[in-house]
């Protein structure tokens, strides 16, 4: 696989360490989802099998955990070439760094690397056999949600119409046994506090809650109470289009932003906004989407 597909591993590095189990999550809270989604036959078939592969990948990460995060650690002294492939970026990472090792960290690192190498030659399989039929319901998928359902915390519906109000809309994707996921919500709160005057509003979108669970709606509404995060989360319908994205997030959490008319703007914010970088980053696009909602008045 090309490394700019999977740039996400590489921009949340460590995260992905301390995320594993978010990530185990996701593929469980949503496989109901991706399994009945009106998809391309295609698309699922081969989803389940390269979400099997990624928590493969992960599952290495997580089980020699400190020496892959020192190799992380170390990514940008390295020689790695951006470019490559990804097995080979992190080759070429641990190769740059080789002195910087144990031999017994070096000899788990190597004996890694032979295993991921032979799983994104899979993943690469996979994604050739699906890119082209799915390339063109999945540019149209992902650039735009088309329909929204389900219920606010307090059982209010809600529908598309919640793009339509605001110049942006500011979707979290969190479910409530993911650490990072909950130490950003007070970040999350004063970001939405921030915008609320400007146009905008940040939801969140919490994955244990598909379909009207009261009971993991009751768990998420202590977790935003004991955050103080007072905005709006939402429990959606798995089978509408912001459900069917989620379905597909391999890393949480996941912020995307939306304009007026349900396009999704720019890249997918990967982690948390309690990261300074990560909010002053993301405060940046949001006042770009309202920018540009202002000129097209």
């Amino acid at each position: 696989m090309n490394l700019s597909k999977n740039i996400f591993k590489i921009v949340t590095l460590s995260a992905v360490l301390a995320l594993t189990a978010c990530s185990t999550k996701t593929n469980s809270a949503v496989s109901n989802t991706t399994q009945s989604s009106s998809s391309s036959e295609t698309a699922g078939e081969t989803d389940p099998e390269l979400n099997d592969l990624y928590q493969q990948e992960n599952q290495l990460f997580a089980d020699h955990k400190e020496a892959w995060d020192k190799a992380f650690n170390m990514m940008n002294k390295g020689n790695a070439d951006p470019s490559a492939d990804y097995a080979e970026y992190l080759a070429s990472a641990v190769e740059g760094n080789k002195d910087e090792f144990t031999e017994e960290e070096y000899k788990t690192l190597t004996e890694d690397l032979e295993k991921i190498r032979e799983i994104e030659k899979k993943i690469a399989e996979l994604e050739s056999k699906q890119s082209t039929s799915a390339s063109s319901e999945e540019s149209s998928s992902e650039s735009s949600f088309a329909d929204l359902s389900g219920v606010d915390f307090d059982g209010n519906k809600v529908d598309k119409s919640l793009f339509s109000k605001n110049a942006v809309t500011v979707l979290n994707f969190w479910f409530t046994g993911c650490k990072p996921c909950v130490e950003e919500l007070p970040k999350l709160n004063e970001l939405n506090e921030a915008i609320k005057a400007k146009g905008g509003e940040v939801v969140g979108i919490n994955t244990d809650t598909f379909n009207g669970s009261g009971s993991a709606i009751k768990d998420a509404k202590k977790v935003l109470e004991q955050q103080g995060a007072k905005y709006r989360n939402l429990s959606i319908d798995s089978s509408c289009d912001v459900g069917q994205y989620a379905s597909n997030i391999m890393a949480f959490p996941t912020t995307v932003l939306v304009d007026r008319n349900g396009k999704i703007v720019g890249d997918p914010l990967l982690g948390g906004v309690d990261n300074q970088e990560n909010y002053d980053a993301l405060m940046k696009q949001i006042e770009s989407v309202i920018a540009a909602d202002s000129a097209a008045k």
